[in-house]
């Protein structure tokens, strides 16, 4: 048994009483968290193996992640700022997803994931929506890669088995005009029957949740309502009980993903019975009060994706509603190319904020509010929140430290309305997931040089626009 002891910091708890420990200290035993009090009574009572001084930091738990998407990391800065949301998806993201190869996707998730540990986060959920499932090379290789991280990853495998109607063939005919050169892949280019959808998801779940010494996970993904049977969601819901799951989908991210008009995409997903404590929507934009009743009704979950539904002018969603009506909702930084970061500290801000000035009411989304929604809450929306999300004894030891001295930080009397209102992510100084450390002294463990890694995507990322043909 190998022991650590993290000291002389303030130890954000994140526990139901939100308590908050001045001069703490926090005991990791092997991978879960032993004790947690005061530095000088730890101090004594135990001789660790290890200690990492906090010097004066915020301990807090390790951030969680609600919703991402890692490959089109490479296509930061590659396209017009001015694209809506089709236009992105379908003339940007989908022709440069498939055109990758492996080791594109493996040095896009090694880039992603050294960002995302130098932003404190130990665990994020990947919505994948371009699964090539003929050819697993890909997924492997992301997969393979983020074992290597030492942080928790859980694949969301995305799959179709509804082809495009005529509407929406008309609507991608409008939308790809605009890049005629660009090589489009067929609308029904990831459409696959049911049966064969459900299928390869499962044979996915047993060859890789799990594995990484139980920080690798493996979802079933309906990408979105446009291209997914009833069947297809009644499937990855009956997945997601049977091997102990949750499953997500991109849900009410704009009007045109509505299937079953004129029901709301809420009230098909609670006829088809994909509605549930198992289930994370992503984005739930354009969603009115009763959708949001029906929500809280089912216990099912939202991925908050405040920067990215900014960036293409999709809208708000109705966050504030939500949790008054005791829906749980995790924030999610979704696409790199969109946000365009993994910083989950600074989407809270942002989020709370714009909330605020969106209302027209500064007491809405509370800084207490925002950092629930990327530590206890966020846990408790991936189904994670009896074992990740805030530092207690007997859960598992994700623990980040956050440098606090800083003229933009000082002073700080509490240290949560800090972190929300003004820090910027990169003070995050150390990372520890599972009782393993992974990022000390800024410089994350598990992946390389940076240096080298910064100059190999950036030589992929110019490769892989050149011949896709993106500008």
């Amino acid at each position: 048994m190998t022991d650590l002891l993290v000291t002389n910091g303030t130890v954000v708890t994140q526990n139901a009483d939100r308590e908050v420990v001045d001069d703490g200290a926090v005991l990791i035993l092997d991978d879960e968290i032993a004790a947690v009090g005061p530095a000088a009574k730890l101090e004594t009572d135990y001789d660790a193996d290890r200690v990492i001084d906090a010097d004066d930091g915020a301990i807090i738990p390790g951030l969680v992640n609600a919703h991402t998407h890692v490959s089109d990391i490479l296509l930061r800065g590659a396209f017009a700022a001015d694209r809506g949301l089709h236009d992105w998806l379908y003339n940007v993201k989908r022709p440069a997803c498939v055109a990758m190869v492996p080791e594109e996707h493996a040095v896009a998730a090694a880039l992603y994931c050294t960002e995302a540990v130098r932003a404190g986060v130990t665990t994020f959920v990947e919505s994948d929506t371009e699964v090539i499932w003929d050819d697993r090379d890909a997924i492997e290789a992301k997969l393979g890669t983020y074992a290597r991280s030492g942080i928790r990853s859980i694949y969301g495998a995305g799959f179709a088995d509804s082809p495009p109607d005529e509407a929406f063939e008309l609507l991608l005919a409008d939308v790809q005009v605009r890049d005629p050169d660009i090589a489009h892949p067929p609308a029904d280019y990831f459409t696959m029957e049911t049966d064969t959808a459900l299928t390869r998801v499962e044979s996915l779940i047993r060859e890789f949740h799990g594995n990484a010494d139980g920080r690798q996970s493996v979802w079933p993904s309906p990408i979105v309502l446009a291209s997914t049977t009833a069947e297809g969601f009644r499937g990855a819901y009956r997945i997601a009980e049977e091997y102990d799951l949750m499953t997500t989908a991109h849900v009410a991210e704009a009007e045109a993903q509505e299937r079953g008009a004129p029901l709301s995409n809420i009230s098909y997903l609670r006829n088809v019975d994909y509605l549930g404590e198992r289930a994370l929507l992503g984005h739930c934009v354009q969603i009115d009060a009763a959708d949001v009743r029906l929500l809280a009704k089912t216990d099912t979950k939202v991925a908050h994706n405040f920067f990215a539904n900014m960036r293409l002018a999709t809208g708000f969603a109705p966050v504030v509603s939500m949790l008054e009506n005791g829906v749980i909702v995790g924030l999610g930084t979704d696409n790199a190319n969109l946000n365009d970061a993994i910083n989950p500290l600074a989407d809270a801000r942002a989020a709370s904020a714009a909330h605020k000035g969106f209302h027209r009411d500064p007491g809405v989304v509370p800084p207490q509010t925002a950092f629930d929604m990327v530590t206890i809450d966020a846990a408790h929306a991936i189904g994670r929140e009896d074992d990740l999300g805030s530092i207690e004894v007997g859960k598992q030891a994700d623990v980040a430290i956050v440098d606090m001295d800083r003229p933009h930080l000082t002073p700080s009397p509490d240290p949560v309305f800090a972190l929300v209102t003004a820090a910027q992510g990169d003070e995050v100084e150390t990372v520890i997931c599972a009782g393993e450390v992974v990022m000390e002294d800024r410089e994350v463990l598990t992946l390389g040089d940076t240096d080298e890694l910064m100059t190999e995507a950036t030589a992929a990322a110019d490769d892989l626009i050149e011949r896709v043909g993106i500008e």
